[in-house]
């Protein structure tokens, strides 16, 4: 009798389609840099778009925040990534700011953020929340997914489950004295990091 009850719990084991203990979900992708280093929190990097340029923050206004641009002409900004916890990982929610702050808007947050300009428009500026996670600080989390051969940066917060919010990938907008203004947009850019 023992054996026959031994022998149908292995047959159960074994057939069954739904695991017993529960199964534990597949660990997301770390990013790693252009070298192939996995990004690390007390690191800064360059986002560097595939098609050139690196990012940088100016203020042609002379008002802050800042907006954030692809730039020809410098090599751009060293910024810092803080996701929600622990690892720099594939489409989890994180903050991107700048690495070493700024002394041209003091008293201002580095942290990016959406900033909607008109209707059609939503530009990538300076002024966010750095943590926090919730309602006040829904437009200051990111996503970096994997994108071809490179990766992409993504607005799709999961940081406030009850929050509404657009779901749009970061990419470039040609604002008016032509500089390449980060916005939300239906086509995405290719980047890569670049350890500073």
């Amino acid at each position: 009798m023992k054996s026959t009850t031994m022998l149908v719990l292995l047959l159960l084991l074994t057939l069954s389609s739904q695991p017993l203990l529960g199964s534990a979900k597949p660990s997301l992708e770390q990013v790693l840099d252009i070298s192939g280093k996995k990004l690390r929190l007390d690191a800064d990097y360059y986002i560097i778009p595939a098609n050139g340029g690196y990012i940088d923050v100016v203020n042609t206004d002379e008002t802050c925040p800042f907006h954030v641009v692809i730039v020809k002409h410098s090599q751009g900004l060293p910024l810092r990534i803080a996701p929600v916890k622990g690892v720099i990982r594939v489409s989890t929610d994180l903050n991107i700011m700048l690495a070493n702050g700024d002394n041209r808007c003091p008293n201002r947050s580095v942290v990016w953020k959406i900033d909607p300009f008109s209707k059609e428009e939503t530009f990538l500026t300076t002024g966010g929340i750095l943590g926090h996670p919730g309602s006040n600080s829904i437009h200051s989390w990111f996503k970096i997914e994997k994108y071809d051969d490179a990766y992409k940066l993504v607005y799709c917060p999961n940081v406030c489950p009850s929050c509404k919010h657009v779901c749009k990938d970061v990419g470039y907008y040609r604002y008016k004295n032509m500089e390449m203004r980060l916005a939300l947009t239906n086509v995405p850019f290719k980047v890569k990091f670049q350890e500073a």
